[in-house]
């Protein structure tokens, strides 16, 4: 991209975007393919789909095969499965900062004196900080051997990731104020926790000792082999101060059948192991194992700095190694005290790369170094004295921060370690920065008016919606996004298949805890034709009577009453009954379906005068009959089945059981039946060609015998 065209870009791009990226494809098909299919998949990754070129010859062979192929650049250190337990993880430490960030904003707006960037508000974030790393693993292993190899050079601890790493490093120069004063040492600790994260690309310091390791069983005079001096001095260049001095007192004068010949010798040894063990340090503890002095005021540590480095100069010019026999442990420790005064060349040989160089320079030539200014000047001095053999993310991420440049922070994040990382790293960036809360939070119009953290949040979002296993913890990523979230949400929320009750229930239970009523509405109507038109006609009612949905219930009752047939029989009743018990003591809340909840107790009633019942059970049955063509949601054209099957009761022999002015109403709505035959949308009754003229029969009997028992 030439520059004209990046002014309105928030990070340039470089000349390094155009080149093409290879991917490899494993498919394992024999040749020739035919042809690719490729589309997206779950997450940051396409699905190709290979097709074999079909012949006579591979009847057994498969025709074709889909692979997938990621493009967010991991390396394998950390599985799909462990990268879903640190997205869930995570929620809770996120949703906890965001909800106090909600509470400083509201303490802001009552008193002008409160500020987010108060004192208090760093260990907030500290503690968020420490929350995500415990997630991303432990460097400390957690099994220890009762008995200790003395020749176990390097613990068995668990392999690193360059996640940690970078959240670690991230941790040390923005969330973690009280380290401030010590940022050199801490880089120290990084470099001995992570510096075999660089041993796939090139030589280090960690590669040396773990080769060394493996020759160290077979060793006979272990001081005879120069290698052993060579690990031992480049240790020390880097300060693992406990590893060197371990490694000095395998030296073979401290045997107890050498001690009386090789005294002088022995001494040289032991008093370079006590000037490593006595390094002052400016830092305010160590780990437990770990050597040095530690002093946390600036004037303590300069003359203990002073009175140590008198020390190893007094002990360079002793006239004890002329004494000293054995030429290689005299080479060697001499060497080690010139690493210890600071000597340039001796350091620059012994390091393998620029940051073992520059970890080197902090602990013996430069060891006041304060301010980032100054620290990313030397940076830049090392990277020239002794660059990397191979480009790594944990570098670059670390010169943005040298540097004081969040865009170049953010950019290395995003393409080293993804969204997630980016996400959860701008709470850090923003602790106590003013400039970088600025930069994140400004509403910028070539994004569509959102700022860079809700931009970066959107896109984190985005990649936890397209896996079925993560999708839930999106909304708590959404809704945090003033501009944008809610709308997205609610389109992710729709998206979510309703075919399956759990996933159903879990939709709606997002819908209730954001408050997202109308959402859960039209999702609980979605459900409800879903399951109506597959077959689950229950169902269908069901969802469609909590979302009180009266419309679809209406048009839903008129198609099941064709469903059936024109007629109400015994046998379409047994099809819809499940239905009619379905509605519940409620029928209002059931739209069109209430007759059909009505015809079930005149059902009832008119079963339990077939059984032999007595006159009670016939009243019941009219009144239910009554009852019904009374209501208007009676449809019109089950009038005439509901009187052709209420036949018995117009007909009763004891006595009429309807009086003049319900008879009169049946007549009446039997006229009005005549009339609306007329109409030609009008659906006849599948009956008897004479049940017409029976009812009216039987109607016009009943008003006589009601006329004469009234009188």
């Amino acid at each position: 991209m030439s520059g004209e065209n990046q002014g309105g870009a928030i990070v340039p791009y470089s000349e390094e975007a155009k080149k093409p990226v290879v991917y490899p494809l494993r498919h394992g098909l024999k040749p020739p393919i035919s042809r690719l299919g490729i589309s997206w998949s779950r997450g940051n990754s396409l699905r190709v789909t290979v097709f074999r070129q079909p012949s006579e010859d591979s009847e057994n062979e498969v025709g074709g095969k889909a692979v997938e192929v990621r493009l967010d650049g991991r390396d394998g250190e950390i599985s799909d499965a462990q990268w879903r337990r640190i997205a869930y993880g995570s929620v809770s430490p996120f949703a906890l900062l965001q909800s106090r960030k909600n509470s400083f904003a509201s303490l802001s707006k009552i008193s002008s004196t409160t500020s987010p960037f108060d004192a208090e508000w760093w260990e907030y974030v500290l503690e968020y900080s420490k929350d995500i790393s415990s997630l991303l693993g432990n460097q400390t292993s957690t099994t220890q051997s009762l008995i200790e190899d003395p020749k176990e050079v390097l613990k068995k601890d668990p392999e690193p990731t360059s996640l940690k790493a970078a959240w670690e490093l991230m941790e040390s120069f923005y969330a973690d104020k009280l380290s401030q004063a010590w940022l050199p040492e801490r880089l120290v600790d990084w470099l001995a926790d992570y510096d075999s994260l660089f041993s796939s690309t090139q030589e280090t310091v960690h590669s040396k000792l773990v080769d060394f390791q493996k020759d160290l069983v077979s060793l006979q005079v272990i001081e005879d082999e120069p290698k052993y001096w060579e690990v031992m001095s480049s240790a020390l260049a880097v300060g693992w101060l406990d590893i060197v001095v371990k490694l000095l007192r395998l030296h073979g004068s401290y045997q107890l059948d050498q001690l009386g010949n090789r005294e002088t010798e022995n001494g040289l040894v032991e008093a370079v192991a006590v000037l490593i063990s006595k390094m002052p340090r400016m830092r305010p503890e160590l780990e437990a194992g770990k050597l040095g002095e530690c002093f946390k005021a600036k004037p303590d540590f300069m003359k203990a700095w002073e009175k140590w480095r008198a020390q190893i100069a007094k002990l360079e010019c002793s006239t004890f190694w002329i004494q000293c026999a054995h030429r290689q442990t005299q080479e060697g420790l001499r060497n080690m005290l010139q690493i210890m005064l600071g000597n340039t060349n001796n350091l620059c040989t012994l390091t393998c790369h620029w940051m073992e160089l520059y970890i080197a320079h902090f602990l013996y030539i430069r060891p006041f170094t304060v301010g980032l200014e100054s620290m990313y000047g030397l940076a830049q001095k090392c990277i020239q004295l002794k660059p990397m053999a191979a480009s790594h993310r944990l570098m670059g991420l670390l010169i943005g921060i040298l540097g004081e440049n969040i865009e170049v922070v953010l950019a290395e994040c995003s393409k080293g370690f993804g969204p997630w990382m980016v996400t959860h790293a701008i709470e850090v960036l923003t602790a106590g920065s003013h400039q970088a809360d600025t930069l994140l939070h400004e509403e910028r119009d070539n994004l569509g008016g959102i700022s860079m953290e809700e931009l970066h949040r959107l896109v984190y979002a985005q990649v936890l919606s397209s896996h079925p296993l993560t999708w839930q913890i999106a909304p708590i990523y959404l809704t945090s996004c003033i501009k944008q979230g809610m709308g997205l949400l609610e389109i992710l929320l729709y998206k979510q298949p309703v075919d399956h009750n759990q996933l159903l229930l879990k939709n709606l239970e997002i819908c209730r805890l954001y408050e997202l009523d109308s959402v859960s509405s039209n999702i609980m109507k979605i459900a409800g034709m879903y399951n109506w038109k597959h077959g689950k006609k229950g169902s269908g009612v069901y969802w469609l009577q909590q979302a009180r949905d009266e419309a679809r219930l209406n048009r839903i009752a008129q198609q099941m009453f064709d469903s059936v047939g024109r007629s109400i029989s015994d046998e379409s009743f047994r099809q819809w009954e499940g239905l009619i018990q379905l509605l519940g003591s409620e029928p209002k809340t059931a739209g069109g379906l209430e007759f059909l909840h009505k015809y079930r107790d005149f059902k009832k009633s008119l079963l339990q005068i077939r059984d032999g019942k007595t006159t009670d059970a016939a009243r019941q049955a009219v009144e239910s009959l009554i009852s019904l063509m009374k209501n208007p949601s009676t449809p019109q054209r089950f009038w005439l089945p509901l009187l052709h099957d209420s036949l018995k009761l117009l007909n009763w022999e004891e006595r009429p059981l309807l009086n003049v002015l319900q008879t009169n109403l049946l007549l009446n709505k039997l006229q009005e039946l005549s009339i609306a035959r007329l109409r030609p949308d009008f659906i006849e009754a599948d009956l008897p060609p004479h049940a017409l003229s029976s009812v009216r029969l039987a109607l016009a009997t009943n008003l006589g015998r009601a006329t004469l028992e009234e009188q």
